[in-house]
């Protein structure tokens, strides 16, 4: 009974990380190939994982089992070296629906969800499975202070902590 109470727990906690946080909605009318290709991390809140990273970018190719390759790198000023993280993504539901899962690390998986996105795919709105993860990508290492505003706005009305965003410098 125990055992079976342990998987059930780890399950859960397993998908729980490919939820969804409230008041965040997934784009739809989506377009992988659009979304495909190179972005630049132009904002993102705090995580160990990229902490000490300037020059942040994702490539994302498709993969042939049907899912997406990710390619993460960032400089790290302390180390001054490229760090590099490869990982694979899958569409959680229907594919025209931006909801990921994510996985940088074998079995375990987190949300990708982007949540707004510019009318040609320049910039994109990107949440994690809580407000403790936030990004702002684009397709050039710099944005026009309004898209800069509408992200702040957007994020500040879904219950993220703006005040704690990081601009990553891009030297590329």
């Amino acid at each position: 009974m125990f055992k079976a109470l342990l998987i059930a727990a780890s399950l859960l906690g397993l998908t729980a990380c490919q939820s969804i946080p409230e008041g965040v909605e997934p784009v739809t009318g989506f377009d992988e190939q659009r979304y495909l290709g190179k972005w630049y991390e132009i904002a993102r809140l705090d995580h160990s994982f990229e902490r000490g990273l300037s020059s942040v970018s994702a490539e994302y190719t498709l993969r042939e089992d049907g899912g997406i390759n990710v390619i993460n790198r960032g400089y790290n000023n302390e180390d001054k070296e490229w760090s590099e993280a490869l990982g694979r993504a899958y569409f959680v539901g229907d594919r025209d629906v931006a909801h990921l899962k994510v996985s940088f690390f074998g079995p375990f998986y987190s949300s990708y969800v982007v949540f707004k996105l510019g009318e040609n795919y320049d910039y994109a709105f990107v949440s994690g499975f809580n407000t403790n993860y936030l990004w702002l990508l684009a397709r050039t290492p710099k944005v026009s202070e309004e898209v800069i505003q509408q992200f702040i706005e957007a994020a500040n009305s879904r219950g993220f902590d703006t005040g704690e965003l990081i601009y990553p410098i891009h030297s590329e």
